[in-house]
């Protein structure tokens, strides 16, 4: 029998699970109870189980939704702003995902112990979600045409890296900045 789409509710309540277990996890580490996480969420341990039967499924699932929502926040961005703005936006976006990605390290640590894969893909729908913002810029005439979304990438990850403690947000940002200096296009 295939799988019914979920419910309205149902929806809702996997979507504050996944939220709550992203800060949990995050907070206190792999460690922190499935009761405790279901309880921020406002549902019940049973609820919790019925969408995720396993600590790792939840765990992979929280990272995967975190994914989701950088990779699928290029389209939003860009129909709201300048393609210039929209990328600086989501670089923005993505060292909030990389701090919240280190947050839950030991956490997806032991997803992977277990044989899960919560980085499957991740790479490619990353770069997939800059290849667009950059043909934005690009096709906007305010973003370089030589430059790749593997180097973009890089160089957020080496930001995030530096500068990716919540206390060092404004080093980030400035670094951000900075990159985007280095992307815009120059006439002449």
């Amino acid at each position: 029998m295939p799988d019914r789409p979920l419910r309205a509710d149902a929806l809702r309540n996997r979507q504050r699970l996944l939220d709550a277990a992203v800060q949990a996890f995050s907070r206190v580490g792999a460690e922190v109870t499935l009761d405790r996480v279901a309880k921020e969420a406002g549902v019940g341990i049973g609820t919790l189980y019925r969408h995720f039967p396993t600590r790792e499924a939840l765990i992979e699932a929280a990272y995967r939704n975190e994914l989701a929502k950088l990779c699928d926040a290029g389209p939003e961005l860009l129909a709201d702003r300048p393609a210039e703005a929209a990328l600086r936006a989501w670089m923005d976006r993505f060292v909030d995902y990389l701090a919240t990605k280190r947050g839950m390290a030991d956490a997806l640590r032991l997803a992977i112990a277990s044989g899960a894969n919560p980085y499957a893909h991740s790479r490619d729908r990353l770069l997939a979600a800059l290849d667009d913002l950059l043909a934005a810029g690009v096709a906007a005439g305010t973003v370089r045409a030589d430059v790749t979304a593997a180097d973009v990438l890089a160089s957020l990850s080496g930001v995030s890296l530096v500068a990716g403690e919540p206390d060092q947000r404004d080093q980030a940002g400035r670094l951000l900045d900075l990159l985007m200096d280095g992307l815009r296009h120059r006439q002449g």
